[in-house]
């Protein structure tokens, strides 16, 4: 029993003596609980849904609809252009348009007791369900209040009972209850006695919905489905490819702790040199890795590159190389494998988390979206989201290739100016 207690006190020194290693092993559950609580519990505001109201109507009751929608602290609502709206939507800077059709303050007050129905048109981000659900319920609670406004209106009831009156449409027994509605809410406006509370005969909602996916058309001008697997595998294979770095810098670290550094001094290379071969080597494997994943994504899920094939090529390309320089830089601000692997794997799950890989970025906070624009693999997911299933064209890839790169020199310039050459 002795001997049993002695093997776990070594034991428990052993793994209590590199502090480095507790302490990010604490550290790494709090950050990512922290992460996901200020997501889904009530700690913080969550950002105003972006979407855009196009007006077609023009009138009274279509210009006080679009002015609540904007008033609605859980939107963020801008007036736009039809076509410009739907190309924010695709492009995923809004989350969905809603488009008021011509004649939608004629008509809604009498479609709510039977009349045609106005149509309005919804597009939407179909990677965003919820956010769907949402801007739905809204828009139907603003058009009910709005529209009810301005049918029990005194001006309005008596327009809407004298074309029930005169509504030949109407069965005869409906017609009679929904008078006596009228009726009774006229009286209760007047401050007659004898008014009761008037019945919802025949009341329906005063438009109708026709929900569109924002999705790219394909060669042959047909639209093409959402696919789920897109966004998976864009955000999965950052990881795993930022993963593939953290093992560069590993082996990189034995490489020294061997002396094999060493005896590369020896040859007639400088350190840039030495060490720009194995940001080339991992930036090839990387890219490697990444076309695999994505054959296999087009192969067995049906992923499809809608957008600008060398566009999604050089953003491929980019990340690559931003993976090999990150490796070369936590090799060289590491000081042993075993305390370096730690600290590199928590860096990447927090570059992954804040990039959207895991949880969509547009249900983040106002301010961790913000924050989110800070890293690398932010730009990385959304570049590739663009270049698949977004279908965005080859200038939606530079601004993200840019900052890839912008991150790669820098990453790259600190890894030459800190690299130690002996253990």
């Amino acid at each position: 029993m002795q001997a049993v207690l002695a093997l776990v006190r070594a034991e428990l020194l052993l793994h209590f003596s590199n502090r480095r290693a507790v302490l990010l092993g604490i550290v790494a559950p709090i950050l990512i609980a922290a992460f996901f609580g200020s997501l889904f519990g009530g700690g913080s505001a969550p950002a105003g849904i972006a979407v855009g109201v196009v007006d077609r109507d023009g009138s009274p009751l279509a210009r006080r609809v679009v002015a609540a929608l904007q008033a609605e602290p859980a939107l963020k609502a801008s007036v736009a252009d039809e076509a410009a709206a739907l190309a924010q939507v695709r492009a995923g800077r809004l989350s969905a348009v809603a488009v008021l059709p011509p004649g939608l303050g004629a008509q809604a007050g009498r479609a709510m007791f039977g009349g045609p129905k106005p149509e309005i048109v919804l597009y939407h981000d179909p990677s965003q369900p919820a956010v769907l659900a949402v801007v739905r319920g809204l828009l139907a609670q603003t058009l009910m209040q709005e529209v009810s406004r301005a049918t029990f209106s005194p001006a309005g009831l008596d327009d809407m009972a004298r074309q029930v009156r005169d509504g030949a449409g109407l069965p005869g027994p409906q017609r009679d209850e929904l008078v006596k509605m009228f009726d009774a809410i006229a009286r209760v406006q007047h401050g007659m006695p004898g008014a009761s509370a008037p019945g919802a005969a025949g009341l329906s909602l005063p438009y109708a919905t026709r929900e569109v996916e924002a999705v790219p058309a394909a060669a042959n001008a047909a639209p093409v489905a959402y696919n789920s697997y897109a966004h998976a595998f864009a955000g999965m294979g950052v990881q795993f490819i930022l993963m593939a770095g953290v093992d560069l810098a590993v082996g990189l670290l034995l490489m020294r702790r061997l002396g094999l550094w060493q005896r590369l001094r020896a040859a007639p290379l400088s350190r840039a040199q030495l060490l720009g071969s194995r940001i080339a080597a991992g930036t090839l494997i990387s890219l490697i890795v990444f076309a695999v994943i994505y054959a296999v994504a087009i192969a067995a899920f049906g992923v499809r590159v809608l957008g600008s094939v060398a566009g999604f090529a050089l953003v491929l390309l980019c990340f690559s190389l931003l993976t090999a320089s990150f490796g070369l830089l936590v090799a060289a601000l590491g000081r042993t494998p075993e305390a370096t692997r730690g600290l590199a794997i928590l860096a990447t799950l927090l570059m992954v988390m804040l990039g959207g890989a895991w949880v969509p970025a547009f249900v983040f906070p106002a301010w961790l979206q913000a924050v989110s624009l800070a890293v690398p693999t932010r730009w990385a997911v959304d570049a590739l989201d663009a270049m698949t299933w977004r279908g965005q064209g080859f200038a939606a890839a530079l601004p993200p290739c840019a900052v890839m790169l912008g991150f790669s020199a820098a990453f790259a310039a600190l890894a030459v100016w800190r690299f130690r050459w002996e253990e």
